[in-house]
Parts: structure tokens; C-alpha cells; sequence
């Protein structure tokens, strides 16, 4: 498995980024480019990670392909394609996106999220989405969510089998499928199960943490990662026995000095097992 996260120069050429790549001791990284790029960059910052040893983890799009205006989806889905070709010509292990949300907030909760017409909406737009491209270095990934399909193994086992596309596979972010306190205080067995029934569908992962709040009703929060209950001792021993360039990426934090501190925190987890990150 390797570590990464982001970078924090603004418009980097490929030496700089590798530069801070390796200060910052990750072996994983997102991707440093957009669709805009052009192929000779691109390229540039492909060779400059793989002369580095280091991995393109995933290229992020973060819009609503569900979205119930006509012209906000088409757009939707016309970024999604042109990520998915980004994360083809690089060599990133996937393209993640969510699936999406029926309602206003393009990543947030709504009755419909869970219909029978959504989910044969999204089996529908992926199809769509990877038709179009037809990757064959990269996949397209779904990453987990509380409150919208796929948030457990079950649904996403449902929508591979669904989508029944080859390079459609899992993106596992497991703070995501926490989402009531049975999960929660059972999250170690959560994660046993996640890699037993999506192992070898899994392209990448976050990393992030939680806590359960007192306050009535239920109130879950994410926090860096050592602040919460996540089972990283079960999440990195999982994640051992996959690929080893598996991707595990941190997310969310507000400054660097928070980056620093959650990845040294997954690194005294990785030594405490005798596991290489």
C-alpha cells in the first residue's frame, strides 16, 4: 500500500511536484493536472511519478451526474468522461466521482437517492460514462457514501454487477459507509467485510476518521486520522494484503500541518504491525 495526499504549490511543474512528493514522504499522489492540460504536460507529469517510483492515485471530478437539470447533467457527465480520459492518458489508478444526489446539494442526502429509478439512473450514466472513453489503464469508481447508493458492500456489489462494465471498480472510503452507531462501534468487522466481498475490485482509498457525538439525535463527524474510532489497525492490515501499490490518500484537512500530523499517525500504525506504507 502507499500513502499519499495532496501537494500544496500552486500550478507546479513536474520536478517541484515530485520535489514536494518526496518531502512530504508520500508514494501516492493525486493527479497534478486537469483536463485542460495538454498531452506533452500530461506526459511530462506521467514520466516525472513513474521516474520517482511514485503513483497517480486517482483523478477527482466531484459533480452530480444526477443532477435534475438538463443542462447542469449533461455537464456532469461531459466532465466525467473527460477525467476518465485524463486519468487513462496518466496512468492513474481511477477516476472517482460520487454518484450523485436527486436533491439540491449535489452530494447530500434525498429521499429519491435510494429509488429503483436512481439506481438504474446510475447504472445507466456510468455505462455511459465508460462507453464513451473506453479506458484501458484506469477505471471509473464510485466512491462510498452515507447517504446515497453505493453506501455498503451490498449496493455496491448490486451496481458492479449492474453496470457489468470491466473497468468499473470500487473507490472505498470507509468513514463514508459509517452512518448509524452499530456501524460505528462495529466498524473493524465493516472493514473485514469490505475487503472480503470487493477485494479485488478495490483501485483506491481514503483516509479520514470519526466520532460519535452525545448530543441527541445521532451526530457522526469526521476528524483527522488518530482523533477517531476508526480501526486503522484493521484498515491497514486489510489493505496490506492488496496490491501493494494500492493507494491510501488523505482528504479533507484544513491546513498542512494536519496532513503531517494524520499521515505520521497511519505511519506509527503501519510500524506498530511491521507493515510498509
Amino acid at each position: 500500500m502507499r500513502l499519499g495526499g495532496p501537494t500544496f504549490q500552486k500550478n507546479p511543474d513536474p520536478d517541484s511536484w515530485v520535489t514536494e512528493l518526496k518531502q512530504l514522504g508520500y508514494r501516492a499522489a493525486y493527479c497534478p493536472v486537469d483536463e485542460s492540460a495538454d498531452t506533452q504536460t500530461v506526459r511530462a507529469f506521467e514520466q516525472a511519478a513513474w521516474d520517482a517510483g511514485i503513483i497517480i492515485a486517482e483523478v477527482g471530478v466531484w459533480n452530480n451526474p444526477l443532477a435534475s437539470d438538463d443542462m447542469e447533467r449533461r455537464r456532469a457527465i461531459d466532465l466525467c468522461q473527460h477525467r476518465l480520459a485524463l486519468a487513462d492518458a496518466i496512468g492513474a489508478c481511477c477516476c472517482v466521482n460520487i454518484s450523485g444526489s436527486r436533491g439540491q446539494v449535489w452530494d447530500g442526502p434525498h429521499p429519491e437517492n435510494y429509488s429503483a429509478d436512481t439506481f438504474d439512473l446510475i447504472v445507466e450514466t456510468t455505462r455511459r460514462i465508460l462507453d464513451a472513453v473506453r479506458p484501458t489503464r484506469t477505471y471509473f469508481t464510485l466512491e462510498t457514501m452515507p447517504w446515497m447508493i453505493p453506501d455498503s458492500v451490498d449496493s455496491y456489489l448490486k451496481l458492479l454487477s449492474a453496470i457489468d462494465r470491466p473497468r468499473f471498480a470500487v473507490h472505498l472510503d470507509p468513514v463514508n459507509l459509517i452512518n448509524s452507531p452499530g456501524l460505528y462501534y462495529r466498524n473493524g468487522t465493516l472493514l473485514r467485510d469490505c475487503f472480503a466481498r470487493l477485494r479485488q475490485h478495490i483501485k483506491s482509498c481514503h483516509a479520514k476518521d470519526i466520532t460519535l457525538g452525545t448530543t441527541l439525535t445521532v451526530h457522526l463527524s469526521e476528524v483527522r486520522p488518530g482523533l477517531g474510532t476508526l480501526d486503522y489497525v484493521t484498515f491497514l492490515r486489510e489493505l496490506d494484503r492488496l496490491d501493494p501499490d494500492t493507494p491510501i490518500m488523505l482528504e479533507h484537512l484544513p491546513a498542512a500541518e494536519d496532513y503531517l500530523a494524520s499521515a505520521e499517525y497511519l505511519r506509527s500504525v503501519a510500524r506498530a504491525e511491521h507493515l510498509t506504507l
